[in-house]
């Protein structure tokens, strides 16, 4: 397995192996051993998957607060998506700082996106599938968001504010400014 930290150390971008031959391929996509000594040690107690039908869908930025806080290990089964996290916890030297890097089927690589983690992601592709596993249950009351395009965090999507495609919700988040103090390393 292909591991690689990025300009963020925690966010770290895992790319699991492929075997193929004229059947198709096989490839062992999540397992904990591996996971940990790439630096991925917590226990994993969800699944989520969404299917996004046009280019241009943007999903986030998303986070759940303390005590429901959520590592997510994100990957793109089907299509593209650019997925972005941003650190969100005060006192990190990273704080208000994003990295981003693109996911498909073609590159089968996996983000890794800690708690204390906005998380959000554009469809590159039509018909683009993710799936996720999340390190906390959904929990209604802890879920904030914040505005995807926020001036504050400057973040250099592959898309046109005119060109997204949002939810109602993501469209009424507020700016970064917002998130301080949802986090505290």
């Amino acid at each position: 397995m292909k591991v690689e930290r990025l300009a963020i150390p925690d966010v770290i971008l895992v790319t699991p192996p492929r075997f193929g031959d004229n059947r198709g391929f096989f490839s062992e996509t999540y397992n904990v051993d591996r996971m940990r000594d790439a630096g991925i040690a917590q226990p994993f107690v969800q699944d989520n998957q969404s299917l996004s039908r046009q280019k241009g869908v943007v999903r986030g930025l998303h986070c759940q607060l303390d005590p429901h806080a959520q590592g997510k290990l994100v990957r793109c089964t089907k299509g593209a998506i650019w997925d972005v996290a941003v650190d969100a916890r005060t006192g990190s030297p990273t704080y208000g700082k994003w990295v981003a890097a693109e996911l498909s089927e073609e590159n089968w690589s996996q983000l890794w996106i800690p708690p204390g983690f906005l998380h959000g992601f554009c469809t590159l592709t039509e018909n683009a599938e993710v799936q996720y596993k999340c390190t906390g249950l959904y929990d209604k009351a802890s879920e904030r968001a914040v505005i995807w395009n926020s001036a504050e965090l400057a973040i250099d999507w592959p898309i046109k504010a005119e060109e997204a495609v949002l939810s109602e919700k993501d469209l009424e988040a507020p700016e970064f400014s917002a998130a301080k103090g949802w986090f505290h390393l």
